[in-house]
């Protein structure tokens, strides 16, 4: 069982917190924020720390430096972006472990905040390494981890970190990600619509099979259809797909049947004979022709998905069903974005390119749940033993 920060027995006056949260944030080559929705959603709790007069040093990683430092991977920047969000004065120090941070910890006020560098400058933070781990460690009496997207990997900062700081708490964001996730999977009201998009059948095989027997329709989008098509032994033209993966394709279509979960397949399609963006999409039937590609749904695929998505009473979506960065391509996503917010069911949207579209064709007020962590909301739903979440009491 998991022990909350927010619980009213804890005092936090004057104590060091080494708050693990997930500023893994989408930027752009000039190190610009493209998307702050992680930012927002760990806001809650610091402000919680900060009120509680607790010392804060909030810690991240932010994409994949291999150990090294990277300047065009360092937090400086969403220093500047918390601190507008806060209306507050941050420190930002230029590493995570060392002197340095020691005497910044130290000095830092009641309700300050202190924001280290990227975890994964050090090699030891995806290693799980114990000497580091003890080095974040070092001059901290409190341990909360609030980075739900960041808690189905054994890293230094999730798990080992947390056999060398007493007591160890949740976060109120992983508090608000367990409820909704829990809420799909125990008790989900009916019908449950899955919706599942993106590029591989590889990566959803696992929700797939542990999902079929709880819920009532599949959707089927992105370029994952065309290995189910394939499946069916229905035209896809150049389309790509898992040819080591149509089977398992089959097997799914065939499990869905006996359970009798209806799957939604597109049967229409937009779709171009080269990926250059100077070819404009172009609708098709059923039918992909040996030179055309399919890049999204259909119109007719998108009203069938939409009529099945107001009808629901619990929905989950991870992945788009096209490349919907390209204005051509993006009908589908913006339809299917359409009808989840307009849907009175309970609604969970997971996954960086969901989150992305939601963004950009919808509300996040009308969804239920955002969830931030893409793979870590996946493993959940799976039934996943996730190490971030046992090292502070979750047992599946």
């Amino acid at each position: 069982m998991i022990n909350w920060v927010d619980d009213p027995n804890i005092e936090l006056t004057g104590k060091r917190v080494f708050c693990r949260v997930d500023f893994n944030v989408p930027m752009d080559d000039e190190g610009n924020i493209l998307d702050d929705t992680r930012i927002k959603a760990a806001l809650p709790t610091i402000k919680f720390l900060m009120e509680n007069n607790a010392k804060v040093i909030l810690a991240s990683h932010l994409g994949r430096p291999k150990g090294k430092p990277r300047r065009s991977l360092s937090l400086e920047s969403i220093g500047t972006r918390l601190s507008e969000l806060l209306n507050s004065d941050i420190i930002f120090v230029e590493d995570c472990v060392g002197d340095g941070v020691k005497r910044l910890i130290n000095d830092l006020s009641d309700g300050g905040i202190l924001l280290l560098e990227n975890l994964r400058f050090h090699s030891g933070e995806e290693k799980n390494d114990e000497i580091f781990a003890k080095k974040l460690a070092q001059n901290i009496d409190i341990y909360v981890d609030d980075a739900f997207g960041a808690v189905h990997r054994a890293h230094a900062s999730t798990e080992k970190i947390t056999h060398f700081v007493k007591p160890v708490y949740g976060g109120l964001l992983i508090k608000a990600e367990i409820a909704a996730l829990e809420k799909i999977v125990q008790s989900p009201a009916k019908p449950f619509v899955m919706v599942l998009g993106g590029a591989k059948v590889s990566d959803k095989i696992s929700i797939i099979s542990h999902m079929l027997p709880r819920i009532n329709k599949l959707i089927i989008g992105g370029a994952m259809t065309y290995t189910f098509l394939q499946a069916q032994g229905r035209a896809i033209g150049k389309s790509k797909f898992e040819a080591d993966r149509v089977a398992v394709a089959q097997n799914i279509l065939n499990k869905a049947k006996q359970l009798g979960v209806e799957v939604l397949l597109p049967v229409d399609h937009m779709v171009v004979s080269t990926l250059e963006e100077n070819e404009q999409a172009r609708g098709c039937t059923d039918y992909i022709a040996d030179r055309d590609i399919g890049v999204d749904i259909g119109p007719e695929t998108a009203q069938s998905f939409t009529r099945a998505l107001l009808d629901a009473g619990t929905i989950f979506w991870n992945g788009p069903m096209g490349i919907f960065e390209r204005a051509d391509c993006q009908a589908g996503t913006k339809a299917l974005v359409k009808a989840i917010c307009k849907a009175s069911a309970f609604s969970v949207v997971g996954g960086g390119d969901s989150i992305s579209a939601l963004n950009q064709f919808g509300d996040v007020n009308d969804i239920s749940h955002v969830s931030t962590g893409g793979g870590a909301s996946m493993e959940f739903i799976e039934g996943a033993q996730l190490p971030g979440l046992k090292a502070l009491g979750y047992v599946i």
